[in-house]
């Protein structure tokens, strides 16, 4: 298999430090991303800080951010074969409550996150004629929950998707790939409430009847990188929580 240069962003825990470890453990080179300069050196450090790991701390909100992660693939590996956009947040608020500063915040890291990093790395790609884009998206897009107020969080998740497969439509002609990994609840950080993790509370939404693991979204993200046919697909990593649910 070809050896990859791929870069994650959100890369300092959870998915995005998993998807990270899974690719260098298989021989890939990689440039990891996250706002925290302080949390990306720990991720560094845990990877092994190797020559074949690079990082750029950033907010990935901000477009520039996009444009050095790019920067410094090409500097210091060569190319840019694949991009990991799993950078992002979720919150809940009721509707009626949510004001314009509380939806933009999503909408920023979300949706301009996403849509500035590709359009950083794709000119990249094209002259390559090769390259991948994995968006991170979530089945609750097209599977509400009662009781969950989600509005803001979806909303950009939602444009991820359609931004998807308008850009497989774009830039599949030219080799280059975008797709969507959707998953379900997964043991990560955010489901922390200070040092007990709640994850598995939300196990039975999952017709498998428990959380999915980081490794179950990395192994995901990785097939569909080393694919040269998947393009334009939301492919939900959820444990059969979009397919239907348990009654007890």
């Amino acid at each position: 298999m070809k050896k990859q240069t791929v870069i994650v962003t959100g890369a300092s825990s959870g998915i995005g430090l998993a998807v990270a470890q899974y690719f260098l453990q298989r021989g890939d080179n990689v440039v990891i991303n996250s706002s925290s300069a302080v949390k990306l050196q720990k991720a560094f450090e845990e990877l092994g800080a190797g020559d074949n790991v690079a990082l750029v701390a950033g907010d990935i909100s901000d477009k520039n951010t996009g444009i050095r992660l790019v920067e410094k693939a090409m500097e210091k590996f060569g190319s840019v074969d694949v991009l990991v956009n799993n950078a992002g947040i979720f919150g809940t608020k009721p509707f009626l409550e949510v004001d314009e500063a509380y939806l933009d915040t999503f909408l920023n890291t979300n949706l301009k996150g996403t849509y500035f990093t590709t359009q950083a790395v794709i000119p990249q790609m094209l002259k390559q004629h090769d390259g991948v884009v994995i968006n991170i998206g979530t089945p609750l897009v097209n599977h509400a929950l009662g009781g969950l107020p989600t509005t803001a969080p979806l909303t950009s998740k939602g444009a991820i998707h359609s931004l998807t497969i308008q850009l497989a439509a774009e830039f599949g002609k030219r080799n280059i790939r975008i797709n969507t990994v959707a998953p379900g609840v997964i043991r990560t950080p955010m489901h922390l409430n200070g040092d007990e993790d709640n994850s598995d509370q939300s196990a039975g939404i999952h017709l498998v009847n428990r959380v999915g693991e980081v490794e179950d979204i990395a192994e995901m993200v990785y097939t569909i990188a080393k694919s040269n046919f998947i393009n334009g697909a939301i492919i939900n990593v959820d444990g059969g929580m979009s397919a239907g649910h348990n009654l007890n």
